[in-house]
């Protein structure tokens, strides 16, 4: 959330406009029937929102759901890691694009400092709480940044994923040659350590992922822009004031809290649902070079 364009002028969504805790609920409830599994909290930055161990304990006690992740910047981990476990957390993600102070800052936008993610890392650590590391590494900004972080990765005993630099929304600049492929991350990374690559867990996995051949933990790669993998997306968001996406680079989504308050049945809203998904056509990594659309901010959507 770059501070350029989020600075003290933005106008945020108002309050009214976000679905309640409750509704949330009762679309977990509808989309559990439909094959849904897993739920991942994102943002923005999920911790800002206030209670949101209370909605994790909440979406906890629907049964079919098997796992419920998050995705944060790590700043507030350490006040809310402990709560959030008790809550019914089962694993977090923490974007950590560089170790370097500066570097971190000018990735992350709002001057954020690296010891407070670091500090979140290390409480959900000790709370019990499985924590994997993403990084986006930008061509001229920390591609110096690979093998630091993958050799703290290993000393902190935590799976690190790298992320090639996507064009997500229309605020970050994005420019293909600025891009730093998977190819050229996993070359720099074998020169210092040994890795076995293994199989995909499951279809639909968006990282291709090594094991250290003398260790437990692992190095993912996520390749959006260089190895697509729109065919297997299994993913389906839901935006903080109730709009579906069927793709993270879509360019608007099917808005469902209008039909909620409506008062529409659980199960009409599970069929609009399931016509929604069963008629996508997204495939946006794929076709990056072809087409030029606008897109949903990454702050906006999520990850």
């Amino acid at each position: 959330m770059p501070v350029e364009v989020f600075g003290p002028g933005y106008s945020f969504m108002p309050r009214e406009d976000l679905l309640t805790f409750e509704e949330i609920l009762s679309l977990v409830r509808v989309l559990v029937p439909l094959g849904v599994e897993k739920i991942r909290l994102t943002g923005g930055e999920p911790l800002m929102r206030r209670g949101l161990e209370d909605l994790v304990a909440m979406i906890a006690a629907v049964d079919g759901v098997k796992d419920i992740a998050m995705t944060t910047n790590g700043v507030l981990l350490a006040h809310h890691a402990e709560a959030l476990a008790l809550a019914g957390l089962n694993r977090v993600t923490v974007s950590l694009d560089a170790l370097d102070s500066e570097i971190f800052a000018k990735m992350n936008g709002i001057g954020a400092k690296v010891e407070r993610v670091l500090a979140g890392i290390e409480a959900a650590k000790t709370f019990g709480l499985p924590v994997k590391v993403n990084a986006v590494i930008q061509r001229g900004v920390n591609e110096g940044e690979i093998l630091p972080l993958a050799r703290w990765a290993r000393r902190a005993s935590v799976d690190l994923r790298y992320i090639e630099y996507m064009d997500v929304g229309e605020t970050n600049g994005w420019k293909l040659d600025e891009v730093v492929s998977g190819a050229e991350i996993l070359e720099i990374l074998s020169k210092e350590f040994g890795l076995v690559k293994r199989e995909a867990a499951y279809r639909g996995e968006v990282a291709a992922h090594w094991r250290h051949a003398d260790g437990a933990e692992e190095i993912g790669l996520i390749q959006s822009v260089t190895q697509p993998f729109c065919r297997d997306c299994q993913r389906l968001r839901l935006s903080a004031d109730g709009k579906i996406f069927t793709c993270l680079f879509a360019t608007s989504g099917h808005d469902l809290r209008g039909v909620l308050r409506s008062g529409m049945t659980p199960a009409a809203l599970q069929q609009m649902v399931r016509a929604m998904w069963e008629v996508r056509t997204d495939r946006y990594s794929e076709e990056r070079c072809l087409v030029d659309q606008p897109k949903a901010e990454m702050s906006y959507l999520g990850g």
